[in-house]
């Protein structure tokens, strides 16, 4: 049994989550656990359970909360840790395995010491951001906590974020670092570290432009919202960019300087501003927003002379910052105390052209290579996970089964993983992968196959990346696991007899696409596992799962209403219990109303638009050839009987040909009724699309 803390308060039993309901005992275990091994005064539980106003029973109530939670212990069956009575007030004893707070810290800890291999510590970062589940103690109605931990757990977060942020462009991964960088300035825009990593990620990726429209917004927004001007290294890096010059390599010193954990010398922790965005201790900013919280006047700096700083000021303090969910993750230890070191841009170097004269682009030399986003790492877990027993049963089998003896007794190829987008491949692929890790002590990667922006990477890029990741494994088999295939040719050189290099005998790879891929295995050989919309049974059980039994069961009929408005799909299903979490007071019921009225626009996170339906539907269609998504849009908005092989007489047949195409493409599936049909939630986007664009050339 383990305790969840970082997103709403839940207990977890492998796949099975409770998520509690707001409560005095949940107010009382949060308190507890978020000062796990140490003791709580009785006088702080009190008030983190009432509040500072708190009955005169508060004392003997709160023995009455103690003995409720024990209760609640024995009935989900948590061993191992108990809360007990000490002087002067009550203990939790936890640990890593038990308790996520403590295993994220421990993560990051031991990130913080490979500071000597960047990509191991981006992938160990990684793993640690990937443990926070939603927005902090949404279920958990304490103003104390919200005041006085979910700042500090929030500021923890952001100096994490931060750090991945500075890894990535350190490595030349400056597509990678875009997309959280987007999301992560929208929702902390005074937060001048994240706007200076977004400027840098830009300007190196040769999107000049963009990254001084970039730096004339975050000037707005400060001088507008806080009457200061951008600190003196945006200021520099502004210079830098308008002369076209070099930037050169994020140096491994402003890396380590940046470290979760650590400071530079004779540099302060962060402040928090009154908007709640932090800000980085090593910038004018920082000084300054301290200021303006206490109503000092604040002397503005000179936008001519990028080395005039205000002189620092003790900062004040904390104040609540904005959700940490809501940051992306980009992919567990005491508490932190102090803050990194933001990474200045470097100083200008001389130049022999006249000052503001512009050079162009920069060179190749500080832009980001292509070649260096590798996107290979280790496979990550899969939360919530549910469903699809059959299937990962058969594949598990399938892959632990002793390498075929023969001719091709090298060949690597063993599944391939197809279906539509947000059927839930890679998920399937990952659990797996998790699973059967035993059979392969060279150790399981993942290799994502296209770039973040969708581009899809070359196989010698691959082969590469892979030489570099399998040199450092151990002996024996190993799993790969090529996600997100675009097409046949992508993956082939990467499955020739003896496997990419580095790779041993005995190689087993799992291929996840939206693709059948029928001719790769009609050359290569293999076993193929078509994925298709949950079961009604899959789709409830990701529910329970998910939302926790005493949520779901208490309205189980609305639950089953809930899956069919989300027609069984996979992603749906995932995205809609995420908003659910983050709204532990809505009934299902209001939730069923909610979700129908609109289900294409609800089916999104506000805070990730990134992850909804519609987006990941449009994806799926861009990749399409024109003829082909104008050939799905023509199905989509007609009659299911434009499916058959006849077609009705006024609107003419669709060649079979592109039937079998778009089917191959996971867009169309098997029917009845006929040989295809398409996804409800598919139909119904393709023709809000249509509708939109309609609107929009109307004339008025």
């Amino acid at each position: 049994m383990r305790f969840q803390l970082l997103g709403p308060l839940a207990l977890a039993d492998g796949p099975d989550t409770v998520v509690l309901q707001p409560s005095k005992p949940a107010n009382l275990l949060a308190a507890l656990l978020l000062n796990a091994n140490s003791t709580v005064s009785a006088g702080y539980l009190q008030r983190a359970v009432w509040g500072e106003e708190q009955p005169a029973t508060a004392k003997a109530a709160l023995q009455t909360c103690v003995l409720r939670l024990r209760r609640l212990f024995a009935k989900h069956g948590v061993t191992g840790t108990a809360i007990e009575a000490v002087p002067g007030g009550y203990r939790i004893v936890a640990g890593p395995p038990t308790l996520d707070l403590l295993a994220y810290r421990d993560q990051v800890r031991r990130a913080t010491a490979m500071d000597h291999d960047p990509e191991a510590e981006l992938y160990t970062l990684r793993d640690a951001l990937s443990l926070w589940q939603g927005a902090l103690l949404a279920n958990v109605r304490s103003a104390v906590l919200h005041r006085d931990e979910v700042p500090r757990l929030a500021e923890e977060r952001l100096r994490v974020v931060e750090r991945v942020c500075d890894l990535l462009l350190g490595l030349g991964r400056c597509g990678e670092a875009l997309v959280d960088l987007w999301t992560a300035t929208r929702v902390y825009p005074g937060h001048e570290r994240f706007h200076e990593q977004l400027i840098e990620a830009l300007y190196r990726s040769g999107r000049q432009s963009q990254a001084l429209a970039e730096y004339r917004r975050v000037k707005d927004f400060l001088r507008e919202e806080l009457g200061v001007d951008p600190s003196p290294s945006l200021r520099r890096l502004e210079l830098s960019i308008l002369r076209g010059e070099e930037l050169g390599p994020v140096g491994q010193a402003a890396l380590a300087a940046s470290a979760p954990g650590q400071a530079a010398p004779g540099q302060a922790a962060p402040v928090v501003a009154a908007s709640g965005e932090a800000v980085g201790s090593g910038s004018a900013s920082g000084a300054v927003v301290s200021r303006v919280v206490r109503g000092e006047t604040v002397p503005q700096p000179d936008a001519e002379t990028p080395g005039s700083e205000p002189a620092p000021a003790p900062g004040p303090d904390p104040v609540p910052a904005p959700d940490p969910a809501t940051i992306p993750t980009p992919v567990t230890a005491p508490a932190l105390t102090s803050a990194p070191a933001p990474v200045a841009a470097p100083a200008p170097a001389p130049v022999t052209v006249p000052p503001g004269a512009a050079t162009g682009a920069p060179s190749a030399a500080g832009a980001c290579a292509p070649s260096a986003d590798a996107g290979v790492g280790p496979v990550p877990g899969v939360p919530h996970f549910t469903g699809r027993a059959a299937e990962a049963e058969a594949m598990a089998a399938r892959l632990t089964a002793p390498p075929p003896t023969g001719p091709a007794d090298h060949r690597a190829l063993a599944v391939v993983v197809s279906g539509a987008p947000g059927i839930g491949k890679s998920a399937l692929a990952q659990h797996v992968a998790r699973q059967v890790g035993d059979a392969f002590p060279a150790g399981r990667l993942l290799v994502r196959m296209t770039r973040a922006d969708g581009e899809p990477r070359t196989a010698d890029e691959v082969a590469a990346a892979l030489a570099d990741a399998l040199g450092a494994t151990g002996e024996g088999r190993a799993l790969l696991i090529l996600d997100d295939v675009v097409d046949a040719d992508q993956v082939r050189p990467l499955l020739t007899p003896g496997g990419p290099p580095g790779t041993g005998p005995g190689l087993a790879v799992v291929v996840t696409s939206r693709m059948g891929l029928g001719g790769l295995i009609a050359t290569h050989g293999g076993w193929v596992q078509r994925l298709t919309a949950f079961t009604e049974a899959e789709s409830y059980g990701l529910l329970l799962a998910a939302l926790g039994a005493e949520r779901v069961e208490a309205e189980p009929e609305a639950a089953h209403r809930l899956t069919a408005v989300c027609g069984h799909f996979p992603a749906a299903l995932r995205i809609l219990t995420a908003r659910l979490l983050t709204r532990p007071g809505l009934r299902l019921a209001d939730a069923v109303d909610w979700l129908g009225d609109d289900p294409l626009a609800r089916l999104t996170l506000t805070d990730s638009p990134g992850h909804s339906v519609t987006g990941l539907f449009d994806r799926a269609l861009d990749r399409l050839d024109p003829r082909l998504s104008q050939a799905f849009t023509h199905l989509a908005q007609g009659p299911p009987e434009l499916l058959a092989d006849g077609g009705p007489e006024h609107e003419g047949p669709v060649p079979e040909a592109v039937r079998e195409q778009l089917a191959d493409a996971g867009l169309l599936e098997d029917g009845p009724p006929g040989p295809y049909r398409i996804h409800g939630l598919l139909r119904a986007h393709v023709r809000r699309t249509a509708r939109i664009r309609d609107r929009r050339t109307e004339k008025v």
